[in-house]
C-alpha cells in the first residue's frame, strides 16, 4: 500500500497550515516554497480539502488558506481519506464488494481487513497537532517559542 502524491503532498501542505495556525491565511505560494510542491498541484489538492471542510480560503491580497478547525481536531486519516479515498490493504475489503463469491470464507480477506483496520486506527489517532509537536521534538525546539 503506497499513498499517491495527492495524499503525501496534501498532508505536507496541511502540516504547514498547522504550523501557521492562528497566524492568518497562508498563501499557496508559501506552502509550495516550504514543501517543494507546485502551486498548480496545490490548487488541485485544496479543492477537495475545502469542499470537505478541512480548510477555508480567504480571498484578497493577504489571502490564502487556513485550517477550518484546530490542529488537534484534524486527523491524518481525515486528510488522507479526503484526498485518497478509503485506505485499504486490498480491494476485496471494500464494503460493497459483492463481486467476490469467496468473501464469506476467505482467510486472506480476514488478514486484509485486520491490516486495513490497523492502518485506520493509526491514521485516525494522529492529529496535525501531534505532527507539530513531533516537529518541535525532532528539531530540538521547545513548543511555544
Amino acid at each position: 500500500m503506497i499513498l499517491s502524491t495527492k495524499g503525501r503532498y496534501g498532508l505536507k501542505a496541511m502540516f504547514v497550515l498547522a504550523l501557521q495556525y492562528g497566524q492568518g491565511p497562508v498563501p499557496l505560494s508559501t506552502i509550495a516554497e516550504r514543501q517543494s510542491i507546485s502551486v498548480n498541484y496545490l490548487e488541485q489538492l485544496f479543492l477537495p480539502l475545502r469542499k470537505n471542510g478541512l480548510v477555508k480560503s480567504v480571498r484578497g491580497a493577504h489571502g490564502g488558506y487556513m485550517l477550518n478547525d484546530e490542529p488537534s481536531a484534524i486527523t491524518v486519516g481525515s486528510i488522507l481519506k479526503t484526498l485518497e479515498g478509503p485506505i485499504l490493504a486490498s480491494e476485496c475489503v471494500i464494503e460493497d464488494d459483492s463481486d467476490c463469491g469467496n468473501a464469506s470464507y476467505c482467510v486472506t480477506r480476514l488478514i486484509w481487513e485486520k491490516i486495513t483496520d490497523a492502518v485506520d486506527d493509526v491514521i485516525e489517532s494522529i492529529t496535525l497537532a501531534d505532527m507539530v509537536k513531533d516537529q518541535f521534538t525532532i528539531s530540538g525546539i521547545e513548543e511555544g517559542l
